[in-house]
């Protein structure tokens, strides 16, 4: 399933991602505090929905989902290691599987920098700089797995 990214309901629930309350959000865009929890239960159950589909797209056995924060936890069940599915404003759904990288001669070395300071600034997570994209993600996900 595709999450519709473009769509108000996708806005509200980005909003309260952020720390927005359902009445902030009513207020801001001039509609009810009802119309706001509808969306945003339809919203996410269009997010855990998607998020299963892609564990079981990947193999991956769930261990637990929060759609609010559009994270899934599991088990790659081929490669025998944690698995992380997260909705990302900017990139997407994405997979992330714990490893050890070599980073130094990858070639996705920048995008993967990038996609994990972008995805640490949608939840409000405070990681170190450094130019090791693995030790980026390993304190990422340590912090997703405390608020998932």
């Amino acid at each position: 399933m595709l999450l519709p990214m473009n769509d108000k309901q996708f806005g509200f629930w980005k909003m309260r991602r952020n720390g927005s309350s359902n009445i902030t959000i009513a207020n801001l865009l001039g509609i009810s505090r009802q119309a706001v929890s509808k969306a945003l239960l339809t919203m996410d159950e269009k997010i855990e929905s998607a998020l299963r589909d892609m564990a079981h797209a990947n193999q991956i056995a769930i261990e637990k989902i929060n759609a609010e924060r559009g994270i899934l936890l599991g088990q790659s069940i081929p490669f025998k290691t944690p698995a992380i599915i997260f909705v990302s404003d900017k990139h997407g759904m994405q997979v992330w599987y714990e490893h050890d990288g070599n980073c130094g001669t990858c070639q996705r070395y920048t995008e993967c920098i990038e996609l994990l300071w972008d995805y640490a600034t949608e939840l409000s997570i405070r990681i170190e700089k450094t130019a090791d994209p693995t030790k980026m993600a390993e304190e990422l996900f340590a912090k997703v797995k405390v608020i998932a």
